[in-house]
């Protein structure tokens, strides 16, 4: 068996987001004679060759393919894409880790989804993917994508939940070939990322484009996310972290998403704001609740229109973001309170999508993929892939 390189265990361990101490448990190593640390130590240190069934728990808890281990030394890190919203600041740096593993597995999600795509002479490339320019003026665009997409802003509305109203958008984007993800954490509650960190991607694929949805971020802000990363996919760019029109591409997903959902001359209905703190609040409130947007997006719409300032803009944010937090919270604490809940294959099915589980399920069917890659599109195990392909 070809030898190890100590320094592919600590790569591939940190780039998964673990200290040593959690890789260790994760891996269940150590007993009473030597802690999970220190035995996880003695292999990093290269004391000791890992086993190949402890590199496939490895492969397992690292998210990384088996042969990733047997590279001579750590691959050079690649960006993640001007598409990946993220927000500045110390909890970026320290979830890195996490977004990229998130990053990772999305991408591979996708290769093999195109691959299946290609093997059943499905692999259309769609026309729509690069067709639009940051030179395009914001409206004209937000109608393009509104034409190709079926959008009915009145239907939207009349849906009667913010998630039904999410729910529709999506599935005129499924239509279109783009694959719709609920994700915002790498598997396990204690992995979730949160907005600060990211609320959406895309992968601009010509053939199968992926969107992911970080559905740790409010329900009512699902439908914003979507679109402005939609706009991403029109545009073409997932592009390179860091390059100089990525302050400009996301300022201009943010206006096409923005006059879609809330077009410009709906604004005209808070055109009379009073200075009363409590009655804006009120007035946003009930103006977004009507429309199913989120009142964050109002008060950005208000900063745009110059009827508020930034140091309004930023303070009502601020309490819009610390009041979810409360009413999260509440959710929870009665969600663990409450008896049962609803069925795990028809949650996991909701998150990942009606598309890629169709698409799995026909590829099953006519054989063109085993029940594990199976999983790994779908995201479980290869045992709960046929339950969760068969499920209403």
């Amino acid at each position: 068996m070809p030898q190890v390189n100590p320094e592919i265990l600590v790569w591939a361990r940190e780039t998964a987001g673990l200290g040593i101490d959690e890789a260790a448990k994760s891996l269940q190593l150590g007993g009473a004679r030597q802690s999970g640390h220190e035995a996880l130590a003695e292999y990093e240190q290269g004391a000791k060759a890992p086993s190949r069934p402890l590199l496939l728990k490895m492969a397992k808890v690292y998210r990384r393919p088996l042969l990733t281990f047997y590279l001579q030394q750590p691959p050079v890190k690649s960006e993640r894409g001007e598409d990946f919203r993220t927000l500045p600041g110390g909890l970026e740096f320290e979830s890195a880790p996490k977004l990229d593993a998130l990053v990772r597995d999305v991408f591979v999600r996708q290769r093999l989804v195109k691959s299946i795509l290609e093997d059943t002479d499905e692999a259309q490339p769609l026309n729509f993917v690069g067709s639009i320019a940051l030179t395009q003026p914001v409206d004209e665009a937000a109608k393009v994508i509104c034409k190709r997409l079926s959008f009915d802003l009145k239907e939207f509305r009349r849906k009667k939940t913010v998630e039904e109203s999410f729910n529709y958008i999506r599935g005129l984007t499924e239509k279109l070939g783009v694959f719709v993800l609920l994700i915002g954490n790498l598997g396990t509650h204690h992995t979730a990322l949160s907005t600060e960190i990211f609320r959406g991607f895309a992968l601009a694929e010509k053939v199968a484009p992926f969107i992911v949805v970080n559905d740790q971020d409010a329900k009512v802000a699902w439908s914003f996310t979507l679109l402005h990363e939609l706009a991403h996919i029109w545009l073409g760019r997932t592009g390179v972290s860091g390059a100089d029109f990525g302050q400009k591409i996301e300022q201009f997903c943010n206006d096409v998403a923005s006059e879609i959902l809330l077009p410009e001359a709906e604004m005209d209905g808070l055109r009379q704001l009073g200075g009363d703190r409590h009655e804006l609040i009120s007035a946003v409130s009930n103006f977004a609740s009507q429309r199913k947007v989120s009142r964050a997006l109002v008060v950005y719409r208000l900063l745009k229109r110059r009827q508020i300032d930034r140091k309004q803009w930023s303070e009502l944010t601020e309490e819009f973001r610390r009041n979810w937090e409360v009413e999260r919270a509440k959710k929870k604490e009665q969600a663990a309170d409450a008896v049962g809940g609803p069925n795990y294959y028809v949650v996991k099915r909701h998150r990942i999508g009606n598309a890629l589980v169709e698409v799995t399920r026909r590829a099953i069917a006519e054989g063109f993929v085993t029940p594990t890659k199976a999983g790994r599109i779908l995201g479980v195990r290869p045992t709960n892939v046929q339950a969760l392909v068969g499920a209403a």
